[in-house]
């Protein structure tokens, strides 16, 4: 079969298309999808380059129910993420108990290798957990991500995987499957070691991943302070203390990575990502993330188009026990747009010419796709809503002649 697109309308068009007739004519037009926002004003100002970090190495900010990069420079660049990558220590670590691998109460040992190579007598930071003694997984986990204790994420590695070797091979086989394509990661700490890489986009999505996929281990990167013992450590995020809305997600800090951080902000029903790579100090890193998050607040916003299996359009079916099919997306379509230009939107679909049962349900028919101002925003596969079966005989024989006559 040939796919041919149909006609662009904007995506306010959509809201009060409603053609009853069936057939090619009906299937070109979406079905009304939500109520668009007030008509954008004549004249509108493009939006202000984003407040770029003058000093670090690599940046992005990222919309988070879409995935969409918003801004950045150097995004793909592969850089040492110092303790941000405890983050994906902390996925691994969810995923593996969501697993029934392991469980939160799991009493996990603060090893000997563990205290020597990420302890109190070592430059980086550490939990405080007392060698040779256990504690609840839960707990070390939390001195990971609050304090970014490094003891306690090789005591959490060995613990889950054996070593940090092997719980290595699982933190790149779990960023192999979320979509970081230019990570490689050699330990659970960020401390710098030959090939430990990753990049700003990489991580900006491993956050996304955290958030989406496990949000009670992400709920932990909120907590502004935790006791090990006798010792009480803040949490490093200055933004906890500057923005409400702030929740996440980590800091990060060697000699070589410069100053890292991950931050991510809730305002409203819209959540946005910023990361940056290579800052000169924590106030630097912080200030950065801060204004790289207002300006995308500020400017950009995200609308649900379609729920999943929502009808977009029905399209004529030959030979089939129903005329006719429904076509949807199988995922929320979503997408982030400047802020007032919802409605210049353009919206097309590429669906096939003549479409013959029989048909399954949540089979691939076409794509929808969505621009604006000629640039392409988003797309996604258009779906069999329900299954048509085949015909009967008089119904296949009656429309392959009608068929082969308009082929003529």
């Amino acid at each position: 079969m040939t796919s041919r697109p149909v006609a662009v309308l904007s995506v306010a068009a959509l809201t009060a298309a409603l053609v009853s007739s069936v057939g090619i004519a009906f299937a070109q037009t979406p079905a009304p999808a939500a109520a668009a926002p007030a008509a954008v004003a004549t004249g509108e100002l493009p939006i202000p380059t984003a407040p770029a970090p003058a000093v670090s190495k690599a940046w992005v900010v990222m919309d988070y129910a879409t995935g969409q990069v918003l801004a950045g420079n150097n995004i793909d660049t592969q850089l040492e993420p110092a303790s941000i990558t405890k983050v994906m220590t902390s996925y691994v670590i969810a995923a593996e108990v969501a697993k029934g691998k392991i469980k939160s109460t799991d009493p996990v040992m603060m090893t000997e290798h563990a205290w020597k190579t990420g302890g109190a007598g070592t430059d980086g930071s550490y939990s405080g957990f007392e060698v040779n003694k256990t504690a609840p997984l839960e707990q070390m986990e939390t001195g990971m991500v609050v304090q970014s204790g490094n003891d306690a994420a090789i005591a959490l590695a060995e613990h889950v995987a054996g070593s940090e070797e092997a719980f290595a091979q699982l933190m790149n086989s779990y960023a192999a499957k979320i979509g970081m394509k230019n990570s490689h990661f050699v330990d659970p700490t960020g401390l710098s070691a030959q090939g430990h890489l990753s990049t700003a986009h990489d991580l900006a999505l491993l956050g996304r991943a955290l958030i989406h996929d496990y949000p009670q281990a992400y709920a932990l990167n909120k907590i502004k302070e935790f006791t090990v013992g006798p010792i009480t450590q803040p949490n490093r995020n200055l933004l906890l203390w500057r923005d409400s809305s702030v929740d996440g997600i980590k800091t990060g800090h060697t000699s070589n990575a410069g100053y890292c951080l991950m931050g991510s902000a809730l305002r409203g029903d819209q959540r946005l990502i910023a990361v940056v790579l290579g800052d000169t100090s924590e106030k630097q890193r912080a200030d950065d993330v801060q204004a790289l998050l207002n300006w995308g607040f500020r400017f950009y916003e995200t609308h649900k188009l379609y729920d999943a299996n929502a009808q977009v359009s029905v399209q004529k079916v030959w030979k089939g026990a129903s005329p006719q099919v429904r076509l949807g997306v199988a995922e929320p379509l979503l997408v982030t747009v400047p802020r007032g230009r919802f409605d210049a939107l353009k919206s097309s679909m590429e669906v096939p010419q003549n479409l013959i049962a029989p048909i399954a349900k949540g089979q691939k028919i076409g794509t929808i796709k969505l621009s604006l101002d000629g640039k392409p925003i988003a797309e996604a596969p258009l779906v069999a809503i329900d299954a048509v079966e085949q015909g009967g005989f008089f119904r296949r024989l009656w429309d392959s002649l009608v068929l082969w006559w308009k082929s003529r």
